[in-house]
């Protein structure tokens, strides 16, 4: 009896200990700094109604004595903070610009998948992650020298719906936006209108405006089949529409053997209120994200760079 009670809790003992292998494998990456030199802090978010975690990025050679530029980086379905760091590489590019990047992070209990809830209006609970994220705004800010006219709140995928939600609602806090394969805010309010919105069948409901928003960048494969590159167009009309501007003629570029892509600015006037980058062949990835990642296509241009050509631009153009 003995032996075969061996012999059945064996395995079982032997599938425990690499479960557990496997989570504190996980665990030591999330926390080992992505690329880029300097402190990788862990920290946590505290609400009224919740509580989210998100890592730090602050450059070990920030400027003595000066506010620097703030990114926050919303990640995607599937993805933690580490993980969309790894990918993007901001940090390294962080480094170099001397700038601090803050990864709020969803909780899996929140959204199993690690969603960000961008899409649930109706029940308050996309206000509520746009809250916490708000909050860990705040930390960052607390813990670094934030020049609150530099911000921008860029995502990926859920992430980037999430930013767009956060730019519209509090426009006050960024100085510009960027949208990578994301649903424009307005077109779902519920789980069960997600879907539809995903695949480009809701478009968002025109806004009474003008409206001072932030300026958009926005960044789409053409090939992607998980978030319609129609939605592209839609917060570039979106965006337009709102900041009364008028889009001037595409033009096509490309960089060796990386993906082309077809840029449109949408202006009124001299200022530049919307960009939209539609990359050719990429699919729902990161452009230009590292090499081995999921949600990263090495070979599109690099949507990193274009982020932040993007936003520095946007800041120096200051406030409408």
């Amino acid at each position: 009896m003995q032996r075969s009670l061996k012999a059945f809790t064996a395995p079982a003992v032997r599938a425990g200990r690499q479960a557990t292998q496997r989570a504190l494998a996980a665990g030591v990456r999330k926390l080992r700094p992505p690329a880029g030199a300097g402190l990788w802090w862990p920290g946590l978010a505290v609400g009224a109604r919740g509580t989210r975690r998100y890592m730090l990025f602050r450059p070990s050679a920030l400027p003595a004595g000066q506010r620097v530029p703030l990114l926050v980086m919303l990640h995607g379905c599937g993805q933690d903070a580490s993980s969309f760091a790894q990918s993007t590489r901001m940090n390294a590019l962080a480094a170099r610009q001397g700038c601090v990047v803050l990864y709020p992070e969803q909780d899996r209990l929140a959204n199993l998948q690690g969603c960000w809830n961008w899409f649930d209006t109706d029940s308050g609970r996309a206000q509520v992650e746009a809250e916490l994220i708000l909050k860990a705004m705040d930390m960052a800010c607390a813990l670094c020298p934030v020049d609150p006219t530099r911000v921008a709140v860029v995502g990926f995928s859920a992430g980037a719906s999430m930013a767009a939600l956060l730019a519209t609602r509090h426009p006050e806090r960024f100085g510009a936006v960027v949208m990578h394969s994301g649903v424009p805010p307005g077109s779902a309010h519920s789980s069960a209108s997600a879907l539809a919105a995903m695949r480009g069948r809701h478009a968002p409901a025109p806004t009474a405006g003008p409206h001072i928003w932030p300026p958009l960048l926005v960044i789409h494969g053409d090939a992607d089949g998980v978030v319609s590159p129609r939605n592209a167009m839609a917060a570039a009309r979106l965006w337009a529409d709102a900041g009364g501007a008028r889009a001037l003629p595409p033009r096509t570029q490309q960089r060796g053997k990386r993906y082309p892509m077809d840029v449109t600015d949408h202006r009124r006037g001299r200022r530049l209120v919307v960009q939209t980058v539609a990359v050719r062949r990429l699919g729902h990835a990161w452009s230009g994200g590292a090499a081995g990642q999921p949600f990263s296509d090495a070979q599109g241009p690099d949507a990193t760079r274009l982020t932040w050509a993007f936003v520095s631009k946007a800041w120096a153009q200051g406030l409408p």
